[in-house]
């Protein structure tokens, strides 16, 4: 197996893992809390991982402008998910809130077409369509 498909299926489980833990932990806590906590605790073990892997500085130092700019929205445009991705799981069943959230495949998809020129082959068209069904089914009642 490459290692790309390995680490994306490591990504998976641990995604998967992380909704219910999340949900187990903000019991008693607003989801605003929760996700603050999870943040720094996110921050602190990747900090550690990248210092620990990589010669961060010299990485950063090197590092065009734009990639830069860059990383800056996708951080913006990740807490905005996870904003609101932890007001849903406080109010829902995690089970269905973790299964909308991934619709954002879909939006992955379309975007990696139309900004970075990725291929769309019928298997992935095939199977976008069998999510967008499967979330129209979640969302509506």
């Amino acid at each position: 197996m490459e290692k790309w498909k390995l680490f994306a299926l490591l990504s998976m489980f641990f995604a998967g893992l992380t909704a219910v833990v999340a949900k187990l932990g903000m019991n008693k806590l607003s989801a605003d809390v929760a996700l603050f906590i999870r943040t720094a605790m996110v921050l602190f073990i990747v900090t550690v991982n990248a210092f620990w892997f990589n010669d961060v500085l010299a990485d950063i130092k090197q590092s065009p402008r734009s990639s830069l700019m860059f990383l800056a929205l996708s951080s913006l445009t990740t807490a905005i998910s996870w904003v609101f991705y932890y007001r849903a799981m406080k109010e829902g069943p995690v089970a269905y809130v973790s299964s909308i959230d991934k619709g954002s495949i879909v939006v992955t998809i379309i975007l990696s077409f139309y900004f970075l020129k990725e291929p769309i082959t019928i298997k992935m068209l095939v199977g976008t369509t069998f999510i967008v069904i499967g979330l129209v089914l979640l969302v509506l009642k």
